[in-house]
């Protein structure tokens, strides 16, 4: 049996666009999640750098994935400090 590894639970799940719109959603948070963490701000220090209020940054930290499109996460990355790309290569498999 060969096993696949895979960046997160949504990359391996994905079978659609919108799934893989889930899975980069899921990064991003993930990644701001873990800068707001390592500067060892309040919520409410960590929302007024960021652009956010309190209650849409605990959201965020929360993990409410549903509240959040790719462009607003994209921007909080960007004002975290983060540098986002995106890579685009040829899926596996192809539908005529």
């Amino acid at each position: 049996m060969t096993g696949e590894r895979f960046d997160n639970v949504f990359e391996a799940l994905c079978d659609t666009p919108t799934e893989a719109r889930h899975a980069m959603r899921s990064d991003l948070m993930d990644a701001i999640e873990a800068v707001v963490s390592s500067r060892n701000l309040s919520q409410a220090e960590a929302a007024r750098g960021l652009g956010l209020t309190q209650p849409r940054l605990n959201d965020l930290l929360r993990g409410k994935i549903s509240k959040f499109s790719l462009d607003a996460l994209i921007g909080i990355a960007t004002a975290a400090g983060l540098s986002v790309s995106l890579e685009i290569a040829a899926a596996e498999t192809v539908v005529a």
